[in-house]
């Protein structure tokens, strides 16, 4: 019969298993029939398959491992080669007994016995026909079983039938492709086996299945069911193949493009050291250089070397490699333990300032005090001062001056309108466009990280939606914490004790709480006119001149004519309206010298008035005493101090009070208390009680056009309307100024220095005070008290005696 058979061996659909039991299948075409008819002993010895399924017509290798069983083939050889296979339920079982086999197997013929190079024997037998288990017979030697033939069910040809055979063989030709273990002549053998029968059973055969399943496919006794049970598992092993094709395409794909870039970033880099180096690995050697001769701590060092690792990584054709080498650069950009020397020559420092500028008293103690304790001490940590008073009074240009003074660098930060959180602490270096605070990025810019920072107009910080700034300004201006100030961009604590802040504000109410707290507050009150003269002498007029380039000697401006430009061109407490009413005379100066002009060099009043044209503002003159009604009242103003009048008339009614003047509320409660006072004292003063509902009360202070507000007029009131109700006229050249109580009690009021001033270039002689403003007069030098008598009162009482003049002297 073997004879009579042509074999055509063809390689297996998968891959070697690498247990015992190794198998490579081969098939046997041809016709079918004698397998469908061939007689089959009652007893067959049975060998157990440990990892494979044998199928009718398909030709395998069995390695032969166990003593049993190489009996059982050499027995079997020498006589009718023929044998029982049966499949093991457990494949791992080295010894199964006949309860560990199926019991559907496949008579099989031995065709040759081969002894291998390793001294392993190998049988190839082909399926015979599928058998049954009737019952095991014997063990000893090896199995035997009695056996029953099971016939299969083969359709009579039909479309259905070819169609399940011919998918079966797109579907093993499909798997062939897409596996790279099957050879190709896989796919060779498939399309060249003509009988369905053997084709069904080498597909079921050799799919990538287990072994039950491959034994499901063995009980199968129709052909055509087998078929459709195959064509279910090779479904699911192309789409595996497919899905696990897709995986490495797209694997492979990323793993070509990082080859792809890495071959051109070495031949870049090749160009590069050809050229003469790498510029970027140049640019991380410099910052490994410059940072070996940084002073820094160590954790700032240990921190930016860790920074540069980082960046050596990063591809330089990606945005994270700018921002992280502008972090880098940042780190290497700020001072940190790099400081100046401090100059501790306490005269030379007290010249600077008294050069610079002119007064500032208070200022200029604090900062000598600061300077003093600093060179006997050397780590006292830097003061935070708010210089505070009216624009144009000095207050930023004192910080260019402390910082000569002490030869520190300078550095201003503006404040006003500042309302986000991160201009001060910084963005954090993840977003883009991140930068430091505006704190970091001055210390960077001034290299140094002990100068005098001044953070002007610190009043003018607005706080909205997107933080508080001046919140974030609590930690840098608190002397306790600032020692470890976090930016968000620079990521490591900085160091700002060593730093001197200086701040300025117009106006304390608009400062927090808290940040008011950490603040030692200076008062930088506004310029008298005898010292905005000495200070366009000193500063002024020879800026202007070296700015328009006019000599010296080709102008010069008396004291009179400077106290005439600040007196009648100008209404301010500091000097700026002046500078720039010099620098337009001086314009002017300078037209005429580069005409060749005559002009006067000694300017006059006349000269003035040409220049600047009609005079802007007058001052109040004292007025003299002829009225009863009319007093003399001292105010406060932004410019400077004024003399201000209050008049008080009466007229028959019925005890109406009328206000005018353009008067704030505070200013209107002073007058009902200035006259319910009178009221309440009507005995004291001799007046009739009926006199104040028979006639109407009218109280008026001139210059309507000007707001006026606040309590400080209160006795001038109730002296105006006691010398209308009295018929008392008021003492000659009495100036006064005092908040009053209902229990007319006379308390203190501001801005003594000012207001004094105003009384003696008024020609007042004599000045009413609450007696709890005497110690004012002790900050004011003696040459601005010279001719001036002072009266310090405790009651309204006082007040009245002193000012009223006898009924006697009335007309």
């Amino acid at each position: 019969m073997e004879n009579q058979k042509k074999l055509k061996i063809t390689p297996f659909l998968s891959e070697l298993s690498h247990q015992q039991g190794e198998f490579l299948p081969i098939i046997a075409d041809g016709d079918d029939s004698e397998l469908h008819n061939m007689e089959i002993p009652d007893i067959l010895p049975v060998l157990p398959l440990r990892n494979t399924v044998l199928f009718p017509g398909v030709v395998i290798p069995i390695t032969i491992g166990r003593q049993k069983s190489l009996k059982l083939v050499q027995d079997v050889y020498r006589g009718s080669r023929l044998l029982g296979t049966l499949a093991q339920l457990d494949v791992v079982q080295d010894d199964p007994a006949p309860g560990d086999l199926y019991q559907t197997g496949t008579m099989a013929e031995i065709l040759k016995i081969l002894e291998m190079p390793d001294g392993s024997t190998t049988i190839i037998i082909q399926g015979k026909r599928r058998i049954k288990i009737r019952e095991f017979v014997s063990e000893d030697p090896y199995f035997k079983a009695s056996v029953e033939p099971l016939r299969d069910i083969i359709p009579v040809d039909s479309n259905e039938f070819n169609a399940i055979v011919g998918s079966l063989k797109d579907l093993s030709i499909k798997i062939a492709h897409f596996s790279s273990n099957i050879p190709p002549e896989a796919s060779f053998a498939v399309k060249n086996i003509e009988n369905s029968t053997f084709l069904i059973n080498f597909i079921c055969s050799n799919t990538d299945i287990g072994v039950e399943e491959k034994q499901k496919l063995l009980e199968i006794d129709d052909l055509r069911d087998r078929g459709v049970q195959a064509i279910s598992y090779l479904v699911k092993e192309v789409q595996m193949l497919e899905l696990k094709n897709d995986i490495q395409n797209k694997v492979k794909t990323d793993i070509d493009k990082q080859q792809r870039e890495y071959l051109l970033h070495q031949q870049i880099k090749t160009i590069q050291d050809e050229l003469g180096g790498n510029p970027v690995e140049q640019e991380i050697k410099n910052l490994r250089e410059k940072a070996e001769k940084k002073l820094w701590k160590e954790e700032v060092s240990v921190h930016f070397h860790k920074e540069v690792d980082k960046l050596s990584r990063l591809n330089p054709a990606s945005g994270e490699y700018s921002v992280q080498f502008s972090y880098c650069q940042t780190l290497l950009d700020l001072p940190w333990d790099e400081i100046t020397e401090d100059n501790f020559d306490l005269e030379h420092a007290r010249l600077v300032l008294d050069e610079d500028h002119f007064g500032l008293e208070k200022v200029k103690e604090r900062i000598l005090e600061h300077l003093a304790v600093l060179k006997l001490k050397n780590d006292l940590k830097s003061p935070i001062l708010c210089l505070y008073g009216p624009p144009g009074v000095g207050k930023t240009s004192l910080g260019k001056s402390i910082a000569r003074a002490l030869d520190r660098k300078y550095v201003r930060m503006s404040l006003g309108g500042l309302h986000d959180e991160s201009e001060i602490r910084g963005h954090r270096k993840t977003y883009i466009g991140a930068m430091p605070g505006r704190v970091i990025q001055n210390i960077k810019k001034a290299k140094s990280s002990n100068p005098v920072f001044v953070l002007d107009e610190i009043d003018k910080v607005t706080k909205q939606y997107n933080g508080d700034p001046a919140s974030a300004l609590l930690e840098v201006l608190d002397p306790e914490q600032n020692m470890e100030f976090h930016d968000n961009y620079v990521e490591v604590e900085y160091d700002l004790s060593r730093v001197m802040f200086i701040a300025t504000a117009n106006t304390l109410n608009t400062i927090s709480p808290p940040l008011r707290d950490r603040l030692e507050l200076i008062e930088v009150s506004g310029y008298l006119v005898e010292e905005k003269t000495e200070i366009a002498r000193r500063h002024l007029i020879p800026k202007q001149l070296e700015n328009h380039g006019v000599q010296p000697e080709e102008v010069s401006f008396s004291p009179e004519v400077l106290e005439y430009i600040i007196e009648h061109y100008t209404r301010e407490s500091g000097v700026r309206e002046l500078d720039k009413k010099l620098a337009r005379i001086i314009r002017r100066v300078a037209r005429k010298v580069a005409f060749g002009e005559t002009y006067r060099a000694a300017l006059t009043t006349e000269d003035i008035r040409e220049y600047l044209g009609v005079i802007e503002y007058t001052r109040e003159a004292y007025q003299g005493n002829e009225f009863t009604g009319v007093v003399t009242g001292l105010a406060w103003t932004a410019a400077g101090g004024e003399i201000l009048y209050v008049e008080s008339s009466l007229s028959k009614g019925k005890g109406n009070l009328t206000i005018t003047g353009n008067l704030g509320d505070v200013m209107k409660e002073s007058a009902v208390l200035a006259l319910e006072y009178l009221k309440s004292h009507a005995e004291e003063l001799q007046l009739d009680p009926d006199s104040f509902t028979e006639r109407n009360v009218h109280i008026h202070v001139p210059e309507g056009a000007i707001p006026k507000d606040g309590p400080s007029a209160g006795i001038t009131m109730v002296t105006s309307l006691a010398s209308a109700f009295t018929g008392r006229k008021v003492k000659s050249a009495v100036a006064m100024t005092g908040e009053i109580t209902l229990r007319g009690k006379v308390l203190p009021v501001g801005g003594i220095k000012e207001k004094i001033l105003a009384a003696k270039r008024a020609g007042i002689s004599e000045i009413i005070l609450s007696e709890n403003n005497r110690k004012d007069l002790e900050e004011i030098k003696e040459a601005y008290l010279t001719g001036l008598t002072f009266h310090f009162v405790k009651n309204i009482g006082e007040v009245l005696n002193i000012a009223l003049l006898p009924v006697a002297g009335s007309q």
